[in-house]
């Protein structure tokens, strides 16, 4: 009986190791997306997700939680277990913006919410109504100058990025520009495009066809470096005269704090590995978004980095989140 009981004591020494280092995961992986079903922040995660499940050999399920401009979502993906089995894919607003115009938000971005990855970019150009007589930044510049408070610029809502980016260039250049928010990228678009809105900084993908087609005339491009969609197109930073400046929308992959490194680690390494896919490549270029898959470290810097800039451009411009 004695011998009987030390054999089962000695099965279970040495079970329990092997049971504890089962690899991650070992069911299904769920991602909460803070919007509704359709837009960038949706199919972006699941066009990742396709290809991590066969990888993980366990579905990856997409969770629309939408409401309160993202914040609904956020806390519930800041509140859930860290035990790696539910994701957040979270627009840059969501991180490094809302948190600065909400004074009580139920999520802390650096408490609650460990970086993974950023999943893509979209980049943003500046573009005026053809009726603008300004064919070149600087032209728009010395207009808005000549005539304070007399252009106008459309947003796709208050702490957009095309609503906070063209206040980060009010306030380096001195510009007096009136906002108009809308309620969503369509409308806004549609005013510009009538001529009752002067300009946008607007999203490329949303704006190329308009650009080719003359119905809008490009001035400046938001990101750091040149874009092959328009070569001809400078940044806004080089045409500004102000280095450094950069608006460009991105989506990040984030876990609650607390989620162990190392499986954190492998969502960023075989996250990295399928945006490195070309089918995966295609669809996203198919969206205008430009694959990332940088580290948890360089995330949490950038994070860092944008939460500063765009918390000063939400306290001096006095934005609001309605």
């Amino acid at each position: 009986m004695i011998r009987s009981l030390l054999v089962l004591a000695l099965g279970v020494l040495i079970a329990g190791p092997s049971v504890q280092a089962q690899p991650w995961p070992q069911k299904p992986v769920r991602v909460i997306v803070p919007f509704a079903p359709g837009g960038a922040s949706d199919l972006m995660p699941r066009v990742v997700g396709e290809k991590l499940s066969p990888m993980w050999g366990q579905p990856v399920v997409i969770e629309n939680r939408p409401g309160a401009a993202g914040n609904i979502g956020m806390e519930a993906g800041a509140k859930s277990p860290p035990d790696g089995y539910t994701l957040l894919a979270a627009p840059n607003g969501n991180l490094v913006v809302n948190p600065h115009m909400y004074s009580k938000l139920a999520y802390d971005v650096f408490k609650d919410l460990a970086p993974v990855t950023r999943i893509a970019a979209v980049q943003n150009v500046l573009v005026v109504n053809p009726e603008v007589p300004a064919n070149t930044f600087k032209e728009l510049v010395s207009l808005a100058r000549a005539k304070p408070g007399t252009l106008n610029f459309s947003s796709p809502g208050n702490g957009s990025q095309a609503h906070v980016g063209v206040e980060l260039l009010k306030m380096q250049l001195g510009l007096d520009l009136v906002h108009f928010p809308y309620q969503g990228v369509g409308p806004a678009m549609k005013d510009l495009l009538g001529g009752r809105i002067h300009l946008m900084l607007a999203q490329v993908p949303s704006a190329l066809p308009h650009i080719k087609s003359g119905k809008l005339r490009a001035l400046g491009v938001a990101s750091p470096t040149p874009l092959s969609t328009l070569p001809e197109v400078p940044t806004i930073a080089a045409a500004s005269g102000v280095p450094g400046y950069e608006a460009v929308s991105w989506y990040a992959l984030m876990a609650p704090a607390g989620t162990p490194r190392e499986v954190i680690e492998k969502i960023h390494s075989d996250t990295a590995k399928t945006l490195q896919l070309p089918e995966v490549r295609e669809r996203l270029a198919g969206m205008g978004a430009e694959p990332s898959g940088e580290s948890p470290a360089d995330l949490a810097k950038r994070i860092k980095i944008e939460y500063d800039r765009w918390g000063e451009v939400v306290r001096k411009a006095n934005i609001k989140a309605d």
